[in-house]
């Protein structure tokens, strides 16, 4: 993997500086790297290889590798015997990553925002970006990026051209984001919601509040937090003279949307200012009030860059679901929502809610394809039990489980007066082919067909099976 550095280059000596390292086979002159490279199978000639550890890899097995393929000089833990690279040794080559990007991001005027939260952050960031670009050449996460590697790969992204910096910060446990943070050094972070993803590892959702709240470790005072104001764990947080801005649907929220109308495949909403003032008639072409949360945010923060109305409102226009989220494909006579990139008992909700809207203003049978939920943990029984619920008091005809956890879906669903000949059980160790025949037997041409479940069941593969 490599990513964009600046177009003069960064030296092997100002590199051992950022990363606070100890020069072995140090170059007699100056020495320039213009890109970086953590997988020696895209390094190119003027790269510099990062040798990191993970629990299946050790990329200092590689560095002939690199070496072979023209990355100039390496950063590593330890320098093997016989090696003429220049290197620079550090004590954590994931941990000096960081350091290196951080220093780098340094070396631009950019105004940072970074994004977390339970469930809607990748949304969120990519409703920010659709705002922000309407005026800012704006450097952001791409797909998945937003843990200790990827964060600090997308900060050498940044050109002397981009005027903003936009994250997604991602944890499974606690201390991952404060690190994240002291790398990005946020102006502007936000806090979508808190859920029960990883409460597997966190214990509690006040654990994972305290967790999601290490965004503000890395802001200086005089930051701005925003944070949704209908969720009760972050209201009165202790944010250290760091600003807070709520929003939301409920009275305590300083930018407030209301009178939201769902239209077959666009929402309007209207947003009450701080002052007080309306802007009426703000449209998503998307489904589903947590959508609406979402573009709220972006407008917050183009209000708060100083971006006009009109640009605010032709941004959100422009805004598109990321892969694999909230995805509608027509098929041969039936609607597929593909909504497979992951899952928690929020979003799940929020997935059956846009089904059931698009199922009554298209006039369409609903169908659930529903996978597990993971990290969950010692709620996991009980949160797909009360998914089960949401399906049969939203009036879904027909609900397909598949994985040994979404059993309790089902469950849920005949325990709230779901007819058992309107469920199917399928077993997640069932060759994808098979699933696909037993979830073509329950579809008919008239239906809209919500697939949901956690990223590691990949129900992308039955959808594409079909």
């Amino acid at each position: 993997m490599y990513l964009s550095m600046n177009n003069s280059g960064i030296s092997f000596e100002m590199l051992t500086k950022f990363a606070n390292g100890t020069p072995i086979n140090a170059p007699a002159g100056e020495l320039l790297a213009y890109d970086i490279s953590t997988d020696t199978r895209t390094a190119k000639k003027g790269d510099f290889f990062v040798a990191l550890r993970g629990e299946n890899f050790d990329g200092h097995r590689f560095l002939a590798n690199a070496e072979n393929a023209g990355c100039v000089f390496s950063v590593v833990e330890a320098v093997p015997e016989g090696c003429k690279m220049p290197c620079i040794v550090v004590d954590d080559t994931t941990k000096a990553l960081g350091r290196i990007a951080k220093a780098y991001k340094g070396l631009f005027h950019t105004i940072s925002l970074a994004v977390t939260g339970s469930v809607g952050k990748t949304t969120t960031k990519e409703f920010i970006y659709s705002v922000l670009s309407t005026k800012h050449k704006t450097n952001v996460t791409k797909g998945n990026f937003n843990n200790e590697i990827g964060l600090p790969l997308t900060l050498f992204g940044l050109t002397a051209e981009h005027r903003a910096l936009l994250v997604e910060m991602g944890m499974n446990h606690k201390g991952e984001i404060s690190a994240l943070s002291e790398i990005a050094e946020p102006d502007i972070s936000v806090i979508t919601t808190i859920g029960t993803s990883h409460i597997e590892h966190l214990g509690s959702r006040e654990n994972i509040r305290d967790a999601k709240m290490e965004i503000i470790d890395g802001m200086k005072p005089g930051g701005i937090l925003i944070l949704n104001g209908d969720e009760p764990l972050l209201r009165d947080v202790t944010t250290n003279g760091i600003c807070k801005i709520y929003v939301g649907m409920g009275d305590n929220a300083t930018y407030k949307a209301e009178n939201i109308r769902a239209m077959d495949d666009h929402t309007l909403f209207d947003i009450r200012l701080h002052d007080g003032e309306i802007m009426n008639d703000v449209c998503i072409r998307t489904l589903g009030t947590h959508n609406v949360m979402n573009a709220l945010v972006a407008c917050v923060c183009g209000i708060l860059l100083g971006i006009s109305e009109e640009k605010i409102r032709e941004g959100l226009l422009t805004f598109t679901p990321a892969a694999m989220r909230q995805h509608f494909i027509e098929k041969d006579g039936y609607t597929v929502i593909e909504d497979c990139y992951n899952a928690s008992p929020e979003s799940m909700k929020a997935g059956l809610e846009v089904l059931c809207h698009t199922a009554k203003t298209k006039a369409l049978r609903p169908v659930a394809v529903l996978g597990d939920m993971l990290e969950l943990g010692k709620v996991s029984e009980e949160a797909h039990r009360s998914v089960g619920e949401r399906v049969a008091k939203a009036g879904v005809a027909h609900l397909v489980t598949y994985g040994k956890a979404a059993k309790h879906i089902a469950r849920g669903a005949r325990e709230n007066g779901m007819d058992e000949k309107s469920i199917t059980i399928l077993e997640s160790d069932v060759e994808a082919q098979e699933t696909a025949k037993h979830v073509r037997a329950v579809i008919q041409k008239g239906d809209v067909v919500l697939f949901k479940a956690s990223r590691a069941m990949a129900l992308e593969r039955i959808v594409n099976l079909l």
